[in-house]
């Protein structure tokens, strides 16, 4: 179906009308208030044979796993026939709206979307520009899907561009045409007077539109830039999968991210973050969701695709989809030339550092982290820390280590980016679908030759500490956890400023001692403290295995603890090159640290 979508993205409407024998569905999105936050739709369908109709909205947008609800900012559904007569409906379930259509040949619905959410997931208007996504936005009549589609936009009074990645219709300006409505809500929309940048990488023609005011003082050196970051991505795969490919970029005070689509992304940055010490921060974003361009739009578990847009799609591999492209945002980087060797491994390193350093590792495996993505990682608690890890940080973490194993065991003649095209080229090209769990082993066992059942069982479906002295050792690297019998007194609760605890952490002096959250700390020993600098004075005077009396204030009753300071359990890798590497050492070192085109 995949190669279907990408195929269709180049056709005209007359095409999309004889290839799939069915009339469009039109949609007309209107923003004629931005001020409201409002975006009037309008959708018509036609030659559908019924009774009734059910015309339904997304619960959530693909590449966020969280149940959203879109259909909460939805107002003032009508429908009518051809002769503008309305026709009655009743709302049927949480986002669905069923119409009675009295044999009506042609049904038009229209509502209006509350937009007010400035994310990368959601939808926003406001009076400098209109933004959004097609699942927040775009409603589809249940089991026709696979309908064409042809989306008109009206910009507010003055806005004179609009940016996405589907293709336009034809001699009709800001009028475009979608194969069927997995390819029509996978293209953001960005509506105002932002500029739209041009360059040329992989062969391809990129653009960039530029919403809100950045630092930067060259646009030219930014798409120099870029185009290095696309090239490098596109090296893995040896080709491109795309005829074009549109970068949204929102320059805000507050950035969340970025989001891949199929032949787009939309990067949220914060405008000052073209500066130096920042820029690549950028860069990383932009090599992030290019590269999902294969891994998650094509490459991907077989829950994720087609899309059940009405519930959750459970996978057990979020950690392969997010951990394996955040760890080639990072080392891309340092192929293009934008990081240096020692930048790339402090930055992995570090990453080591912060997973092993949280509680939640032992506890919440890779495949559960993945799994659980719906009713955790986004909706996280003072607890969370303790009891959940990253699948973005961790599987970071584990491809490293996959991409080390495959470097030794072949003697540098392959290494993670083989496995990348085995599961690129032999199952979603050929096969046409995701992969299954025994597929992802069965292709690391191909490159590396060795049996992974055993490595998989322990690391990704279980919570045991990898083997980092053998696996980082391949590469001649010895290391080690500087803070392993620290004597450094450590509290192990985070307060905000009136030092009111928001989180505390396992195996720490709060958490054994009783604080909870929502503690107000108010003194230790008998002396106020109202700031961190003061907490830790009486933590240092006390010393690891020293004790401490805790005067807190837990719903406004005053209560002392007594307990004993322990050291900081948090871990912080080091590493250092073995000063007489074997050969193979050397090589796999080289292999994984090298540059674009060796």
């Amino acid at each position: 179906m995949m190669k279907k979508m990408i195929a269709s993205l180049g056709l005209s409407l007359v095409a999309l009308v004889s290839s799939y024998a069915a009339t469009p569905v039109e949609y007309t999105v209107r923003m004629s208030e931005p001020h409201t936050h409002y975006f009037e739709v309008e959708m018509t369908v036609s030659d559908l044979k019924a009774d009734e109709l059910n015309f339904t909205m997304p619960v959530w947008a693909p590449g966020s796993y969280l149940v959203r609800e879109f259909s909460k900012s939805v107002e003032d559904f009508a429908a009518q026939n051809s002769g503008g007569k309305p026709l009655n409906w009743e709302r049927t379930d949480k986002n669905t709206w069923t119409v009675q259509t009295r044999g009506a040949k042609k049904v038009t619905v229209m509502y209006r979307v509350y937009a007010y959410e400035m994310s990368v997931r959601t939808s926003y208007l406001n009076t400098s520009h209109g933004y959004f996504n097609g699942t927040s936005i775009f409603m589809y009549v249940e089991d026709h899907k696979d309908l064409p589609a042809i989306v008109k936009i009206e910009p507010f009074e003055g806005w004179n561009m609009v940016s996405t990645g589907l293709k336009q219709l034809r001699g009709q300006k800001w009028t475009y045409t979608a194969p069927d409505y997995d390819v029509l809500v996978d293209a953001p929309f960005e509506v105002g007077t932002h500029e739209e940048w041009e360059f040329s990488a992989a062969g391809l023609p990129h653009r960039v539109a530029m919403y809100g005011w950045g630092n930067y003082d060259d646009k030219d050196q930014v798409m120099q830039d870029m185009a290095k970051v696309v090239e490098a991505c596109t090296e893995v795969f040896g080709e491109n999968p795309n005829d074009d490919y549109l970068f949204i970029v929102q320059n805000l005070t507050n950035g969340s991210g970025g989001l891949e689509h199929l032949n787009s992304t939309t990067l949220q940055v914060n405008r000052w973050t073209y500066g130096p010490g920042r820029y690549n921060s950028f860069l990383g974003l932009a090599a992030h969701e290019y590269f999902h361009l294969w891994n998650v739009k094509r490459i991907r578990p077989e829950a994720l695709g087609p899309f059940d847009y009405q519930n959750e799609n459970y996978t057990h591999h979020l950690w392969v989809m997010e951990g394996f492209t955040s760890y080639y945002a990072d080392i891309l980087l340092m192929r293009a030339g934008f990081k240096s060797e020692d930048d790339f491994l402090n930055s992995y390193f570090g990453t080591v550092s912060r997973v092993e350093s949280q509680p939640g590792t032992r506890v919440q495996s890779m495949a559960m982290a993945s799994f659980e993505a719906w009713i955790k990682a986004y909706r996280p608690n003072e607890n969370s820390y303790n009891t959940t890890i990253s699948y973005y940080s961790k599987g970071e973490v584990l491809a490293g280590l996959l991409d080390l194993i495959i470097l030794h065991e072949t003697k540098g003649e392959k290494n993670l980016d083989d496995a990348m095209q085995i599961l690129y080229n032999d199952i979603y090209k050929k096969k046409g679908r995701g992969f299954t769990t025994e597929e992802l082993i069965a292709v690391f066992e191909e490159v590396a030759g060795i049996e992974m059942d055993d490595w998989f069982d322990r690391y990704v479906f279980g919570v045991e500490v990898p083997d980092y002295e053998t696996i980082y050792g391949y590469a001649g690297l010895n290391v080690s956890n500087s803070m392993e019998g620290n004597n450094e007194p450590h509290f192990g609760a985070r307060m905000n400023g009136s030092m009111e605890v928001s989180g505390v952490a396992r195996g720490t002096t709060a958490y054994d001692g009783g604080i909870n959250v929502e503690d107000e700390i108010i003194a230790i020993n008998g002396f106020r403290v109202s700031s961190d600098s003061q907490l830790e004075r009486h933590l240092s005077e006390a010393g690891v295995g020293g004790t401490i009396k805790v005067t807190v204030s837990r719903d406004n009753v005053l209560q002392t603890l007594t307990m004993e300071v322990k050291n900081d359990p948090g871990v912080r890798m080091n590493i250092e090159f073995q000063p007489n590497m074997s050969a193979l050492q050397t090589t796999v070192l080289k292999q994984w640290l090298r540059k674009m085109g060796e």
